[in-house]
């Protein structure tokens, strides 16, 4: 009877690169089969990666605003969508909602301790983006003309 040697009853080794993490982390929600309820990806990150979302934390990052200072602040969203996103991060714990007695009554919006852990990786990713957004559109750009489509706009995203 041989015996193996020690190095090959050690552990498997650490994923050593973030496409390794992400391989590791995905095949563990695979297990669950997917399930939206039990999934990160498609619980969480879905309400922190609309656009609405992010830019209401990213507004919200310095100081809390009032709800008609993040209108300003955020010229391009409605009332209903301003509304609705606020609901759903402050229902995630992200944001916290404060009601002022006043005649009308006010209402102010900040950051929750939790929501200030998200700036971190938000702000990575908001300096991924900035870097990589010219040749981003470029590659819309091309994709668009291989396939004989209008050119869209800066701002679209493909549904494709």
């Amino acid at each position: 009877m041989s015996r193996l040697p020690a190095r090959n009853l050690a552990a498997p080794a650490p994923p050593t690169s973030d496409a390794e993490v992400l391989s590791e982390r995905f095949a563990a929600w695979q297990a669950q089969g997917l399930d939206a309820a039990r999934c990160p990806v498609r619980n969480v990150l879905d309400h922190l990666g609309s656009k609405w979302s992010t830019l209401l934390l990213i507004a919200l990052a310095e100081k809390p605003l009032r709800f008609n200072a993040l209108l300003r602040t955020v010229p391009d969203i409605s009332r209903r969508m301003l509304t609705q996103t606020l609901r759903h991060l402050e229902r995630d714990g992200l944001i916290e909602r404060r009601v002022f007695p006043s005649k009308p009554p006010s209402v102010e919006y900040r950051l929750s301790a939790e929501g200030q852990s998200v700036l971190t990786p938000l702000t990575a990713l908001v300096g991924w983006a900035e870097s990589h957004f010219a040749a981003i559109v470029e590659a819309r750009a091309r994709f668009d003309a291989a396939e004989g489509a209008a050119p869209a706009t800066v701002g679209t995203v493909s549904t494709r």
